[in-house]
């Protein structure tokens, strides 16, 4: 089959050759016929097989004919990331440069007032992330009574991150006369009720076992000796050393090892940046942008770049670490073997994460090549010879409990890398401790005091006010009935008379007397 067999308007189909595609995959070759008839589909398909163009380029072929209302969009494609929703926004943009539609983009990180012009000027189709979405809906700024198309992509992902309420609301606003796609490469017992909810008799298309990989990815798996930081990254830079051929993805299980591993390994000469999605938004487009055009070997990144992204020039994957959820194994190696090209994955397990790996093997129903690149052995020893990294590797001590994503579940402190635990004192044997002679005190020298305390009636609220011993007036100041200070000191140290006073003949010396606190004899602590 080819893409004109699809009854496609002749400007997509332009659009499409003009890409390089001439034969529909799978899921877009029962997809799009189903779309333009105008049913509901529930498509499910592995990463990597093209399901965004199987509801984008129906949509454009409908959306051709009408024109859209001041703030009133005729469709919606939500999306759980920003990075996910730009590109499908690129490729509305590519697909649909034929015609004259308005496409905007609602995402966090972009200026509201850029957005609302948008949506004033009216707007096509609706490209968003659920809580940008809602926030122009409560500021009043969005009318969704007039979609006709409501399509929900990487449905399982929306479901992870907590989307499904706002999910739910949502559809609540549209008309139930709209025409429902879900897409996703799982289909967990939750979405499957969200589809019996809100699709009516919906076409379920199911061109691969969910979570699956992709055949044009050859797995490994690398045993890394140790759960020491330093270990696992010197690992990790044999195996990108020994097979890195383009341009490849690190994956990490936490925002904190993102930076880690980025900076890391660009000390080490690689070309690498991170993207999470507590970087400011430009510069998680500017970093993805840098990578699409190949002007970035190494993106190391979270989960925020395992759904959906399309860089075909991604030759290799690594994994850090398992993911904490076995899903998103085959999201994350999804990113290479795409478009009927083949592409390498490559997971780092160490002791600590047996657990999680295990849930991989069982999840994908098959196991993994192991793998061992020349030269690991030789990073790993100068790691340890370095030794472990300071205070930065201190979320490292951490051993990650099952399904558990940020590492609260700590295990034993028996279980844990103790190399930046601080070292125990040395026990002080009794018979060692001596004590130290006593010192005597010589007497105080002559002191000098006031010769009239001030006995004047004070303001209410005024009075001496002690903090941590010192008087409120510094250096024990204090005025006197008459608008004077006694005696202080001057900036050499030397002590003067108080300011009205008549010099020496005011002060008297203090004699013999000395405070008993400054006669006690000093020691040492037998415990100190």
């Amino acid at each position: 089959m080819t893409f004109d067999e699809l009854s496609l308007d002749p400007r997509i189909l332009e659009a499409v050759k003009g890409a390089g595609y001439s034969t529909p995959t799978p899921i877009q070759a029962q997809g799009i016929p189903a779309v333009l008839g105008g049913r509901d589909v529930t498509g499910i398909a592995q990463t990597g097989t093209g399901k965004t163009a199987a509801f984008v380029l129906p949509m454009i072929h409908k959306l051709g004919q009408g024109r859209a209302k001041a703030r009133m969009p005729r469709s919606l494609i939500l999306e759980p990331t920003r990075e996910l929703a730009a590109q499908v926004a690129e490729q509305f943009e590519k697909y649909g440069a034929g015609y004259k539609l308005n496409m905007a983009l609602l995402i966090g990180g972009v200026s509201f007032g850029d957005q609302e012009k948008k949506l004033n000027a009216g707007a096509d189709v609706l490209i968003a992330t659920p809580g940008r979405l809602m926030d122009h809906f409560g500021r009043g700024g969005l009318l969704m009574t007039g979609v006709q198309m409501l399509v929900i992509d990487e449905a399982d992902r929306m479901l992870d991150m907590g989307f499904i309420p706002d999910i739910e609301k949502i559809c609540t606003l549209l008309p139930k006369t709209r025409q429902t796609l879900l897409f996703s490469a799982t289909m967990p017992p939750e979405i499957t009720r969200l589809a019996k909810q809100f699709q009516n008799d919906p076409v379920r298309i199911e061109v691969s076992k969910p979570a699956t990989a992709a055949t044009t990815i050859t797995q490994y798996v690398t045993h890394c000796p140790s759960n020491e930081a330093t270990i696992k990254r010197a690992v990790l830079r044999s195996i990108i050393k020994a097979k890195l051929t383009d341009q490849g993805i690190v994956f990490c299980n936490r925002k904190t090892e993102v930076d880690i591993v980025a900076k890391s390994l660009a000390s080490h000469g690689f070309d690498a940046a991170p993207i999470h999605g507590d970087l400011p938004q430009s510069q998680r487009m500017a970093t993805l942008d840098k990578f699409r055009n190949k002007e970035l070997k190494l993106l190391v990144a979270s989960d925020v770049a395992a759904r959906g992204l399309d860089i075909p020039e991604v030759s290799q994957v690594f994994n850090y670490a398992p993911p904490p959820n076995s899903d998103d194994y085959v999201h994350r190696i999804g990113r290479t073997g795409r478009a009927g090209r083949t592409g390498e994955s490559f997971t780092i397990v160490s002791p600590g994460d047996s657990r999680l790996w295990d849930a991989v093997i069982k999840r994908i129903g098959k196991d993994v090549e192991p793998f061992s690149p020349e030269g690991m052995d030789g990073e790993v020893g100068e790691a340890r010879s370095r030794g472990p990294a300071p205070s930065r590797d201190r979320f490292e001590r951490g051993k990650r409990g099952r399904g558990d994503r940020a590492g609260r579940n700590r295990g034993p402190r028996e279980d844990r890398p103790q190399e930046n635990d601080a070292p125990a004192a040395p026990a002080i044997e009794a018979e060692a401790a001596t004590e130290a002679p006593e010192v005597e005190i010589p007497a105080m020298p002559t002191q000098i005091e006031a010769s009239e305390p001030a006995s004047g009636p004070r303001r209410e609220g005024r009075g001496r006010r002690e903090r941590g011993g010192r008087d409120r007036n510094k250096g024990g100041r204090e005025r006197d009935r008459d608008g004077g200070r006694d005696g202080g000191r001057n900036r050499h140290g030397e002590r003067q008379p108080g300011e009205g006073q008549g010099g020496d003949e005011n002060f008297k010396g203090m004699g013999d007397h000395v405070p008993a606190f400054l006669l006690r004899t000093l020691g040492r602590r037998e415990d100190a």
